[in-house]
C-alpha cells in the first residue's frame, strides 16, 4: 500500500470519527435529560452517574480518535 493511499485512508477515518463524535456530543447536549433518564432506568443508575458516564465516554472516544486516526495521519503527513 502506498503512502498516499494510507494517508487518504487515515484522513477519511479521522473525518468520519470526528463527525461521529460531534454528532454524539450534539445529540447528548440536545437530548440529555431524555437519554440520561432512559439509561438510568435501563441500568438502575442515578441520572448524575449516567451523565458522568456520557462525558467520560466522549472523552475516551476523543483520545482514541487522536491515537488511532489523527496521529497516524499526522505522522504520514510529516514523512
Amino acid at each position: 500500500m502506498t503512502q498516499e493511499a494510507l494517508s487518504a485512508f487515515f484522513g477519511w477515518l479521522t473525518v468520519l470519527h470526528i463527525g461521529l463524535l460531534t454528532l454524539s456530543a450534539l445529540l447528548l447536549m440536545l437530548m440529555h435529560d431524555w437519554a440520561a433518564g432512559l439509561h438510568a432506568r435501563l441500568f438502575g443508575l442515578a441520572p448524575a452517574d449516567v451523565s458522568l458516564t456520557f462525558y467520560r465516554w466522549l472523552g475516551t472516544y476523543k483520545i482514541l480518535i487522536f491515537a488511532t486516526a489523527l496521529g497516524p495521519w499526522l505522522a504520514l503527513q510529516l514523512i
